[in-house]
């Protein structure tokens, strides 16, 4: 390409649509071009400089003539819909102007497609031109028409200077953070992010047995070495709760033994089901050894916005915490954030692992709706939570009463400081009911749709969006219950039935990067006995992994497997549900 195509395609590439070109150095170009190897595609790169710097590239000869076929256009009519002023405010890196009262990143996005513009950008159903009628039909055509892709005035999700920067900004206010990312990954791409910035290849975590299995598949990015602790169980519940000072204390201690110091100790808390682990006393422990604490609070982004609920992640010092928006909070689903507190970790290096993690074409809808839950939950922080607590609260009070059925509090995991007041586990087997034989009868009869369910209880979530009503069908629904399989004669086995407690007894072969890249084969499950393990096996509930790839395969845990598959309790992870067959690493 010669200096002078190359200088007009820069320049074409950079110019905001609807502007003129702007004389500047021709030195610009090299720093234009270094952007190409971030993951972006040149157009997008190019852009973000043209934001950060202002300036466009381009010839006297190349200007004038652009100039001069722009000018046509504007005393033809075309191109009038959007003025360099205009433009110039949209991207502005000041800070964001609020005149319509929404939130940053709303406004941004609602401006952007209200602009009457011929639009030969993707994606391919162009503001909603092409909508497929059979999903317009369901969810309308707006959707469609904000749908929109990394343009100039709606920022850069690598780079942000504008609407997204401040959207970040306030979230970080809100929720107490040094700094907040949004993430459209979930938070599986938040612990991703947070075990990659801290973890280098051959550096070990500490982490419950239990751990999200985005845990692990970051464990296989990173090369991280896992150090595992078995989490606190409830036979009677069959539920696994979270893991203690003592235990992190302990694990920390085993590992200087063998010369090492964990790279960070990862938490989740609260659990599913809403048990949090003392936070406050980890987070001392290891950073009185200099080691980060990640927590995982996917299901407590709503933690500490009410005084009767436990404090968030970040209030008791943890040094990364990754959020669900989505769940108890109310952005849509996919979309969750990651937050930063102190400076034991490299904020750059956070910023390089989202940037490998996450998708290049962001949905602004996913990243519109984080800044618009953080807004909802600005207005009124102090009391948007109170009508969801009085409902949990009348709803436990009630539920207590009804015979047969068992109502999951904290006196059941006393080793922990809370539970989250808006979870309501219930159990079943007094009813001499299964988990899942209960929620199909609730279902079915009641049209009530239940969280979670395991083989003793079932796990209701409270949230903003719940109504009285639909507390009153939930109470209602497990009353008709119990009354009515009381009725029905009990057996003694099915009432004496509990969990099976999870063993620690586990030795890794391979580290689960080297074992997600063996070779493999699937082989019956006798001869797997004393082989190496190519895939996860973890019944649920409790939902603690029995085999972890890299690990070997004992006869214990090969009982175990058996023992609960007879129960009728859900394998998840394996190739074959049924057990008849295992995937081993083929070393």
């Amino acid at each position: 390409m010669t200096s002078f195509n190359m200088d007009f395609t820069l320049n074409a590439v950079l110019r905001p649509r609807g502007t003129h070109p702007v004389m500047s150095s021709v030195s610009s170009p090299s720093l234009d071009l270094q952007n190409l190897h971030l993951g972006f595609s040149s157009k997008r790169a190019l852009r973000s400089l043209r934001r950060r710097t202002g300036t466009c590239i381009c010839t006297s000869q190349e200007g004038s003539t652009l100039e001069s076929k722009r000018r046509q256009q504007s005393s033809s009519g075309i191109g009038k819909t959007r003025s360099v002023a205009k433009d110039e405010s949209l991207i502005s890196k000041s800070h964001i102007s609020q005149q319509d009262g929404l939130p940053p990143l709303v406004s941004a996005l609602k401006a952007s497609a209200a602009q009457n513009v011929a639009s030969f950008h993707f994606p391919g159903h162009n503001r909603g031109h092409a909508a497929p009628s059979s999903l317009t039909q369901l969810i309308g055509l707006r959707p469609f028409v904000h749908d929109l892709p990394e343009l100039p005035e709606l920022d850069n999700l690598f780079s942000p200077e504008g609407p997204i920067l401040e959207a970040q900004r306030l979230a970080a206010e809100l929720f107490g953070s040094k700094e907040t990312w949004f993430l459209v990954g979930g938070t599986t791409c938040g612990i991703q992010a947070a075990i990659m910035a801290t973890c280098s290849p051959g550096e070990h975590i500490i982490l419950p047995r239990n751990s999200h299995i985005s845990a692990m598949s970051a464990m296989v990015l990173s090369g991280a070495i896992p150090k595992y602790i078995i989490p606190e169980y409830n036979c009677n519940w069959d539920i696994a709760g979270g893991i203690t000072p003592s235990q992190v204390n302990k694990a920390i201690k085993e590992l200087e033994m063998e010369g090492q110091k964990p790279a960070a100790v990862f938490v989740t808390s609260p659990t599913y089901h809403g048990i949090c682990s003392n936070l406050s006393e980890i987070s001392k422990l290891c950073h009185s050894c200099g080691i980060p604490v990640i927590v995982d609070e996917a299901h407590g982004a709503h933690l500490g916005l009410h005084p009767q609920m436990p404090r968030s992640a970040l209030k008791l010092g943890a040094d990364l915490v990754v959020q669900s928006t989505h769940k108890v909070l109310c952005s849509l689903t996919q979309s969750s954030m990651l937050h930063m507190s102190g400076d034991i970790v490299d904020r750059e290096r956070i910023c390089r692992s989202l940037q490998t993690l996450q998708s290049t074409s962001p949905s602004y809808l996913l990243l519109a709706s984080l800044d618009a839950a953080r807004a909802q939950l600005g207005e009124n922080p102090e009391t948007i939570f109170n009508e969801a607590m009085k409902l949990a609260t009348e709803a436990k009070i009630l539920i207590k009463k009804i015979p047969g059925i068992t109502l999951l509090e904290l006196s059941s995991f006393s080793k922990f400081p809370a539970i989250d007041p808006l979870r309501l586990t219930v159990g079943s087997w007094k009813l001499s009911l299964s988990g899942y034989e209960a929620d199909d009868i609730l279902d079915r009869n009641h049209g009530i749709v239940s969280e979670l369910v395991g083989r003793r209880s079932i796990t209701f979530a409270i949230n903003l969006g719940t109504c009285k009503e639909h507390v009153q069908r939930l109470v209602s629904g497990l009353q008709e219950l119990s009354a009515c399989s009381l009725q029905i004669e009990t057996t003694e086995a099915k009432v004496k039935d509990r969990g099976h407690e999870p063993f620690p007894d586990i030795s890794m072969s391979l580290n689960p990067r080297d074992a997600f890249f063996a070779n493999k084969r699937k082989v019956s499950i006798g001869e797997s006995l004393g082989k190496v393990c190519g895939e996860l096996i973890c019944p649920y509930p409790p939902g603690i992994p029995v085999m972890i790839p890299g690990e070997i395969i004992t006869e214990r845990a090969l009982d175990y497997l058996k023992a609960v598959r007879r129960k009728g309790v859900v394998i998840t992870g394996a190739s074959d549900p049924l057990l008849s067959s295992l995937v081993i690493c083929d070393v």
